[in-house]
């Protein structure tokens, strides 16, 4: 691993070691390092460690923002005009039935101020990997037979790292997560990482806070 220095922080290019910098040297918008891989030993370190990954041009780039954008089960927020459609049950939710074509959707969806996706086909097989050892998980929202909204994020223990989510209909991904949260809150999930700030998640009662407070969390990764 070697460092390229900037000001006025360094970023550390990783090499095969199965490594990361302290989180604490990240630049003042979060960025820690590119480089490595997307292998499942690395991703499952990067979390457990407070980093994700973040796809800009051909390699990954790894994040530990301060302050961290999370959300407290308890702190769910349920609009009054999503209470009647989650009373009538407007959608048919699952979790964990359609985990490829989530990723694929939330990968294929634009984003405002966005000239692609950092969703990868790496990215995307990568999780595929997770998945298929347990740790990836989907929710889903359907109308009918077909997918309209979705998220997907990886569970450790008692925390959820939040990725991405997409919508083909009105409200079918704030759906999909409301319906989320709730059965992780009752599976005993103390904390979802939201990442970053959007106004979306802020709305569902998301919040920003420090990340030594967040990274207090990370034990219960483990359990």
């Amino acid at each position: 691993m070697s460092r390229i220095f900037f000001i006025p922080m360094p970023i550390y290019i990783l090499d095969k070691k199965m490594y990361f910098p302290p989180v604490t040297e990240s630049m003042p918008d979060g960025m820690l390092a590119i480089g490595g891989d997307l292998s499942v030993d690395r991703l499952l370190l990067a979390y457990r460690s407070g980093i994700f990954p973040w796809f800009d041009g051909d390699l990954p780039m790894w994040w530990s923002p301060d302050p961290r954008f999370v959300l407290f089960p308890d702190e769910l927020v349920v609009s009054h005009s999503m209470k009647p459609l989650l009373r009538k049950e407007a959608f048919r939710f699952s979790t964990n039935t359609a985990f490829d074509e989530v990723i694929e959707n939330c990968s294929a969806i634009p984003r405002f101020g966005q000239g692609g996706t950092w969703i990868t086909p790496e990215m995307i097989k990568a999780y595929k990997h997770l998945h298929a050892r347990g740790f990836a998980k989907s929710a889903e929202a359907w109308n009918g037979d077909r997918l309209v909204g979705g998220l997907y994020g990886i569970r450790m223990g008692k925390l959820f790292f939040g990725e991405s989510m997409f919508s083909l209909e009105s409200n079918a991904s704030k759906y999909a997560f409301i319906r989320f949260v709730q059965q992780l809150q009752s599976e005993g999930v103390v904390l979802i990482d939201c990442q970053v700030y959007t106004p979306h998640l802020e709305s569902l009662g998301a919040r920003m806070i420090a990340r030594k407070e967040f990274l207090r969390y990370l034990d219960l990764a483990e359990r």
